[in-house]
């Protein structure tokens, strides 16, 4: 009977040792599993927080590029307000000297001309003195003497020449007014319609025209005529500027501006 017992307490003990083994091994397992997990998690956030850092990084970098291009705007726009304020003095001044040119010649034109010394008297041989001189001639009631075309005409192109094309525009359109029928009234109308090329065709056109109109045997209606085909070349009317070099061709055919618009018409496909 003892031996009995002694048999059954050495199989109890065998099967709690081999329970007591099994339970901790599902420990272990369990444990290891949790540090598996634990390493997984920690790697996801390592590279969650990686990205993030790189996320973080472009935005910083987009914002110091933004900052840099900001900074070069308000340069530019400060260069620019430089610039602008430079030209509008420029322009001002470039007025204030029309406005100057333009006074000049008014008081010029204003001026009368000074007259020739009026020639000596022959001496009065019956009286033994000499004559006296004739009245300097004045207009009624007083006024300065008008300057004579010539006098006009060419302070006009001196301000033409200078590039002051307002000005001499003013000036040959008086000089048109009081010297209608002159020689170079033709000329005076002519350059009328170049100081406005360079800035205003469409005037420079209808002077051009004007010039055909009034004096079509003046050696400028050639020249207003092939002038008129270039500014309409210039606009794209391929149509128009053959017109007006045809024009030229048939009209005046002996004029330096013949060969030009010939060239012009050979060029345009005629």
């Amino acid at each position: 009977m003892p031996r009995i017992r002694s048999t059954l307490t050495l199989g109890l003990g065998l099967l709690a040792g081999c329970a007591l083994r099994g339970d901790v091994r599902k420990v272990e397992l369990q444990v290891e599993a949790l540090r598996a997990e634990m390493a997984r998690s920690d790697s996801v956030r390592r590279v969650e927080r990686d990205s993030l850092a790189r996320v973080l990084a472009a935005v910083q970098a987009t914002i110091a590029a933004e900052q840099n291009a900001l900074v070069q705007v308000r340069g530019d726009i400060r260069s620019d307000l430089q610039a602008v304020q430079q030209q509008l003095m420029a322009l001002q001044e470039l007025t204030g000297q029309s406005q100057q040119r333009l006074s000049e010649l008014r008081s010029r034109l204003a001026t009368p001309a000074p007259a020739p010394a009026p020639a000596p008297a022959p001496a009065d041989t019956t009286t033994g003195g000499g004559a006296a001189p004739p009245p300097t001639p004045v207009t009624p009631g007083g006024g300065a003497v008008s300057p004579g075309p010539d006098q006009m005409y060419d302070l006009t192109m001196q301000q033409y020449r200078r590039g002051s094309f307002t000005t001499a525009r003013l000036g040959f359109r008086e000089f048109l007014r009081q010297y209608p029928n002159d020689e170079r009234a033709p000329d005076a109308l002519y350059f009328v319609g170049e100081s406005f090329a360079p800035e205003n065709p469409d005037s420079a056109s209808a002077v051009y025209q004007d010039v055909v109109k009034r004096f079509p045997n003046s050696p400028r209606a050639p020249s207003a005529l092939y002038k008129l085909g270039l500014l309409a070349q210039q606009r794209g009317d391929k149509a128009g500027a053959r017109t007006f070099f045809a024009r030229v061709l048939a009209g005046y055919p002996r004029s330096d501006e013949a060969n030009l618009a010939r060239d012009r018409l050979q060029a345009l496909g005629h």
